[in-house]
């Protein structure tokens, strides 16, 4: 057998190296930037709302599974909370900041996708399908969601986390003035 050459070993490795998949991080708006968009310049301070009991039960079966935290931070200020969450699109979690006033979805914007497809989830043409939006009595939106080829995943990721943040709204404490 003839010896390898110190080329073949390059071409070889910069071929592999080329055609593996290559995760892209895409932040289109900070934390910092969110809460100060969501209370007009002037957020809150941060409480804490516990994953526990019937709130981790309900929050378990609009996810389909348990959220990775015990505790979540959210802001609220009168009937008006902002949540951070993360659920994972195909492979990767995706950010979203939702804003919730009264028992309705303000808006929601992805933060961070770290997903290679789907990133039309970011778009406001996706996202503001979301604006006004409750929860129906069984806990679904009550407005179907229009999906998008080849983001199907992601598209589940934020209904879900939707979901999420309406029903933690209506337990937080920031529907009575808080």
């Amino acid at each position: 057998m003839p010896p390898i050459r110190k080329e073949s070993i390059v071409v070889f490795l910069f071929l592999a190296v080329s055609t593996a998949t290559v995760r892209a991080e895409t932040v289109y708006e900070t934390q910092t930037e969110f809460l100060d968009r969501a209370f007009s310049g002037s957020p809150p301070g941060a409480s804490l709302v516990w994953l526990s009991g019937d709130r981790k039960s309900v929050v378990r079966r609009l996810l389909g599974h348990d959220y990775p935290a015990l505790r979540l931070r959210y802001w609220c200020r009168d009937e008006r909370s902002a949540w951070i969450l993360e659920e994972i699109g195909k492979d990767l979690p995706i950010t979203v900041g939702i804003v919730v006033e009264r028992s309705f979805i303000e808006s929601l914007r992805v933060l961070t996708y770290r997903e290679n497809r789907g990133g039309e989830v970011a778009t406001p043409s996706f996202t503001e399908q979301f604006n006004g939006v409750a929860l129906d009595g069984g806990g679904a939106l009550g407005k179907r969601i229009d999906g998008i080829t080849g983001a199907t995943l992601s598209v589940q990721a934020l209904s879900r986390l939707a979901k999420v943040a309406l029903f933690l709204q209506s337990t937080a404490g920031c529907n009575h003035g808080s």
